[in-house]
């Protein structure tokens, strides 16, 4: 029960203090999961941000049910997953008719400006951090480059790209092991 707590106050507290959204909690996420309490390693973190975009719904609620699953199962996704939506809701709710009055004000402009600032450095830091802890070789560098080219510059859908990455993959993978004598 006491580890159940931890993983929803945990939770809790990357929901209630990230803005940004779900790609700016992925480092606060690997910090308090892998670093702090050690309840995944980097290695699952990469998987749970495959699996999470991969997958419907918000990442950061799927890597919370995710990582909340892997500790204590069913529960313990539960316990992660109303940690990381419920302060979301309650702030929503409560300035939602607020913000409505203020979103023309200009400092109220300038201080959304300055999340946003804010969000990409958290963005950045999280992809170099998985960046790291990917495998790198030919294929991972040519469907890295590939995938920005097709996304960023193409505008081929995520999904598309997603599956052709994991296509690639699959296919280096089982030649890789062939030539190994596997």
């Amino acid at each position: 029960m006491k580890e159940l707590l931890q993983i929803f106050l945990t939770f809790f507290k990357i929901g209630a203090f990230t803005f940004g959204g779900g790609y700016a909690m992925i480092p606060l996420i690997q910090r308090e999961a892998v670093e702090k309490h050690h309840w995944v390693t980097d290695t699952d973190i990469l998987d749970i941000v495959a699996i999470a975009e991969s997958t419907p719904g918000p990442i950061a609620i799927n890597a919370a049910t995710f990582v909340g699953y892997q500790c204590r199962g069913f529960v313990g996704a539960l316990a992660a997953t109303l940690g990381v939506v419920l302060p979301s809701f309650v702030i929503i709710l409560a300035i939602s008719g607020i913000l409505r009055q203020f979103q023309d004000a200009q400092i109220v402009q300038y201080a959304f400006r300055g999340i946003r600032v804010a969000v990409l450095v958290l963005m950045l830091k999280a992809m170099l951090k998985m960046m790291k802890a990917n495998p790198k070789g030919t294929v991972a560098y040519f469907l890295m480059g590939l995938s920005f080219l097709l996304t960023a510059l193409c505008k081929v859908n995520t999904f598309l790209v997603i599956g052709i990455c994991a296509a690639v993959g699959f296919v280096s993978s089982l030649l890789a092991e062939r030539r190994m004598g596997k």
